[in-house]
């Protein structure tokens, strides 16, 4: 009979579930156990609790610790001591850069060079991955507390995804259109391939990858070009009978609707699109395009005419095995309010505008 103890990637999503709703959880690696919970979401009363455990350090990524002026000894995270006065609102002001410029001095700071950080980076990892500010509280701990979440950090898997449905879908780009609904085993956001007619699974088939986009390609935003080159993409494949263009929930290049506000707000304070990335602890890009040559693989194609701008997404298709036998540019909708942010992914993202 199979177990009905849940898998690690069940765990793992539910740990992104506890800290989204404030819940600490128990990482555990080569024997060592500690609390982990998300700054974003700590209550004072949660806070108090975790600093009975034990010392509890605070731990934020490289790109955050720079905008803070921290001394970093772990490479991609900087850990530090929590002072004795320091409460939830100062954790916040840590955390989240949007008073940086008001509140340009939180320090002094204490950091820790002492000991291992993989449990460090894989609360932060988690944290990136339920969409919260990549800040986390990290108490070292004996015994796991009962009743809560208890991770084994391990490889992490390559991203499989089962095809949960498909349907007929008549468009506006193409009558001939189906919806196809794939869904992570790690419980977590589905993904959609939008196939444009019956498309020959033996020839290279035109393709786009497209990260959604809340504020563009619903909202009609003149911020970015993304919802023209949605629509731009699926026109093509209209036009030409066939195409795949796969819908990936990766909102704010993998950071999140709420993110990719803050972001919003930080760039009307004077940073790019990538410093704005960076000062929130960001990295540049945190998409898995992964997704995308999982979903084609399952869908029966091993060769596309790739829909870009981007060279990482051409180097990440031939990475996974899916074979790229053109380019095929799209550069549509340029606006006065976008012209920045283009020439930024142009620049800094290396974007083939």
């Amino acid at each position: 009979m199979e177990s009905l103890a849940p898998t690690l990637p069940e765990l793992t999503s539910r740990a992104r579930g506890d800290l989204r709703m404030g819940l600490p959880v128990v990482l555990r690696h080569e024997g060592r156990l500690a609390l982990v919970a998300a700054v974003e979401t700590l209550s004072a009363a949660r806070l108090a609790a975790l600093r009975a455990a034990g010392p509890a350090q605070l731990a934020v990524t490289q790109k955050r610790a720079a905008t803070l002026k921290m001394q970093v000894y772990d490479g991609d995270l900087a850990r530090i001591a929590l002072p004795a006065e320091a409460d939830t609102g100062w954790l916040q002001a840590v955390a989240d850069p949007a008073d940086d410029l008001a509140r340009p001095m939180k320090g002094p700071f204490r950091m820790i060079r002492d000991g291992g950080a993989a449990l460090h980076r894989a609360g932060l990892q988690l944290a990136k991955a339920a969409h919260l500010l990549p800040a986390v509280l990290v108490v070292p701990v004996e015994v796991a507390p009962p009743g809560l979440t208890l991770v084994d950090l391990g490889a992490a898997p390559a991203p499989h995804l089962d095809e949960v449905v498909s349907a007929r879908l008549p468009m506006r780009a193409a009558e001939a259109g189906r919806l196809h609904v794939f869904r992570p085993e790690d419980g977590g956001e589905e993904h959609y391939a939008i196939e444009i007619g019956q498309p020959d699974r033996g020839k290279p088939v035109l393709a786009r990858l497209h990260s959604a986009c809340f504020t563009g390609d619903v909202l009609g935003s003149l911020k970015c070009d993304c919802g023209p080159q949605l629509n731009a993409a699926l026109a093509q494949m209209g036009a030409e009978g066939a195409g795949v263009l796969l819908y990936l929930n990766q909102e704010g290049r993998g950071i999140g609707l709420a993110n990719k506000m803050r972001a919003y707000a930080l760039q009307d304070q004077g940073f790019d699109t990538v410093e704005a990335n960076h000062r929130l602890g960001f990295e540049d890009d945190e998409r898995d395009f992964r997704l995308g040559a999982a979903i084609l693989r399952a869908m029966g194609f091993s060769a596309v005419r790739l829909m870009t701008n981007n060279p990482r997404k051409l180097a990440m298709m031939e990475a996974q095995g899916i074979t790229v036998t053109e380019r095929v540019p799209l550069k549509v909708g340029q606006t006065a309010e976008n012209a920045g942010y283009l020439a930024t992914k142009a620049s800094k993202s290396g974007h083939l505008l």
